[in-house]
């Protein structure tokens, strides 16, 4: 689907959508709690669908309740073991990264199949490891998925780089309080994307699972023979989509963005102070964090423990006051897309001069961006992006295949309008 915008500043409120990182990791433990939880708040797309249809298929009963679109009652249970599973995850990373550990103690052979760009994300890390416990791991083709496993994970000590993605660090940390004897984890370097396993951390809590993390996150020591808990959960809002709002409140009318909490263990919710250092005024007040319009300038940000932030800032960046630097984004380009090169891309369309790195890239802002068309190759971060930079741009803005926001935020476009966006 492609959509023409037209160049206009946006304004007013809008209300931010369900974090899908909590999302998934609120219902992850709630399918595994022996008895019924409530999961309020929580976003429906086309990820969060992925990871419902795979839990219901290990047991979980999950349906709407109380006639709320976003209101989950999940009626759980510990995992049993079948003969054998296929688990289609779609196009979800988290999905297919959470579930791995955990489909092993639900199967003795577990078939993973994904589609668009998930077949060829890289799964080395658990490759390792689950060989390691001695499972069989079969892979058909050059592509990671088909994936098929024989063997169930078990106790033991587990070593793990902090340069990968946090996802699998995740899944384990899901999957290993399970186990009938203690697991150790440690993180063999500096570890990125740390907010999001202090999200997982905290989730599991909620749910009843005592996990002794080190300060610096690189240890984990995890009593095996635990039980999750039933229990009411509520997902927050998530930073990661107010963000793209966030950026059009300083460079249109000033946005409101309602359904974020103050403070959060979203790693995302460091737009806010990067904003700040690139001189934009974003501010909390009457419950909500707004934006105003205002100047900016660039400045260097790394992006290692927030990197799904990166289009936007990109964005933010082309539209601020002299030369930005994006360090520490080099697992972007295993993403949905090779986010790096289809940001810089998207930018040199618009008239930026970008200097593409291995790790980031380099950019040199100015007031006003070209229009023509962009491509988001997919990736729903780069949908938005487009339609953050539109409110720049001189002339038409034609986004070809829009509906990736469907991924992740399926009301995106709904908003965009209702807060002034014109879209032909």
């Amino acid at each position: 689907m492609d959509i023409t915008i037209q160049p206009t500043q946006l304004g007013g409120t809008v209300q931010v959508p369900p974090s899908k990182s909590i999302s998934h990791r609120a219902l992850i433990c709630a399918a595994l709690a022996a008895g019924t939880s409530a999961v309020e708040n929580l976003l429906v797309s086309e990820d969060i669908t992925a990871t419902c249809e795979i839990l219901k298929q290990i047991g979980a009963g999950i349906e709407n309740i109380n006639g709320s679109e976003q209101t989950f009652q999940v009626t759980g249970r510990k995992p049993a073991v079948c003969d054998e599973l296929t688990l289609d995850c779609h196009e979800s990373g988290s999905t297919l990264r959470f579930l791995m550990p955990l489909a092993t103690l639900c199967a003795k052979r577990v078939t993973f199949v994904g589609r668009g760009r998930l077949p060829e994300r890289p799964l080395l890390p658990y490759r390792d490891i689950f060989k390691a416990a001695g499972i069989k791991w079969e892979a058909q083709s050059e592509k990671v998925l088909p994936l098929t496993l024989e063997g169930a994970i078990r106790p033991g000590d587990y070593e793990m780089s902090g340069n990968v993605s946090s996802q699998f660090i995740s899944g384990l940390l899901f999957a290993l309080p399970l186990l009938g004897q203690p697991s150790t984890l440690t993180i063999t370097t500096v570890l990125e994307s740390r907010p999001y396993v202090d999200l997982t951390l905290n989730v599991l809590a909620h749910f009843g699972i005592e996990i002794e993390a080190s300060e610096d996150r690189r240890h984990y020591s995890i009593p095996g023979k635990q039980h999750y808990k039933p229990a009411q959960y509520q997902v927050e809002g998530d930073f990661s989509q107010a963000a793209f709002w966030l950026a059009m409140g300083v460079n249109g009318k000033g946005i409101r963005c309602t359904g974020l909490p103050q403070k959060s263990f979203q790693g995302d919710s460091a737009i806010i102070d990067l904003i700040r250092q690139m001189g934009g005024e974003v501010v909390w007040e009457d419950g909500a964090w707004a934006a105003k319009p205002s100047g900016r300038h660039g400045i260097t940000m790394d992006v290692a423990q927030c990197p799904d932030l990166m289009p936007v800032l990109a964005v933010l960046a082309a539209t601020a006051e002299g030369k930005s630097k994006i360090t520490g984004a080099g697992r972007l380009r295993l993403k949905e897309s090779d986010r790096l090169t289809a940001m810089a891309e998207l930018l040199r369309q618009l008239g930026i001069r970008v200097e593409e790195a291995p790790e980031g890239m380099t950019i040199w802002g100015k007031a006003q961006l070209q229009g023509g068309a962009v491509d988001t190759v997919n990736d729903h971060r780069i949908a938005m992006a487009a339609a953050v930079a539109s409110e720049r741009c001189s002339d038409p803005l034609t986004v070809q295949g829009a509906e990736a926001v469907r991924k992740s935020y399926p009301d995106f476009w709904d908003d965009f309008k209702g807060s002034g966006g014109i879209i032909a």
